[in-house]
C-alpha cells in the first residue's frame, strides 16, 4: 500500500527473480493529506506501470477509495487509462459485513457497475 512506482516494479522483480512469473500489480492508492477517500488512487501510475512492465495491471477499488458511490466514475476513468481489471468488495448485506461495510457494494449495485462499464451480460 502507498508503493511508489518504483517500489512496486521493484517488488515485482524481486519476485520474478526468484521464479515466481505469475504477477499481477495492484493499484491500491497512494497516502495523501486527503481526507475524502481512504487513499488517493493514482490514476496516472496505470499506464506507466503498462508502459515499463509487461505485467497486467489491476486496481482495487474499494480500498483505495473506502467508499462506494464514486465506484462508476473511477472506475470509468481506470478503464480509460488502460486497466487490466478492477477488484471491488460485493456483500449481500454490506452493512452486516464485519468490515469495511462503506466500501462494498450489494448485489444491485455491483451489477449496476457491470452495466455502467458495459461488461454485463445480456441474459
Amino acid at each position: 500500500m502507498s508503493a511508489t512506482i518504483q517500489e512496486l516494479v521493484f517488488s515485482a522483480e524481486y519476485i520474478a527473480l526468484r521464479g515466481n512469473r505469475k504477477i499481477i500489480v495492484c493499484e491500491r492508492g497512494i497516502r495523501t493529506y486527503e481526507t475524502k477517500t481512504r487513499n488517493t488512487l493514482d490514476i496516472s501510475s496505470i499506464p506507466i506501470l503498462k508502459s515499463e512492465t509487461c505485467l497486467p495491471v489491476i486496481t482495487d477499488l474499494s480500498h483505495s477509495l473506502g467508499r462506494k458511490d464514486i465506484i462508476i466514475p473511477i472506475a470509468k476513468a481506470a478503464l480509460a487509462v488502460g486497466v487490466d481489471g478492477i477488484m471491488v468488495e460485493v456483500h449481500p448485506h454490506p452493512e452486516l459485513a464485519l468490515s469495511d461495510s462503506k466500501q462494498q457494494l450489494n448485489i444491485e449495485e455491483f451489477i449496476n457497475l457491470m452495466h455502467a462499464l458495459n461488461l454485463a451480460s445480456n441474459t
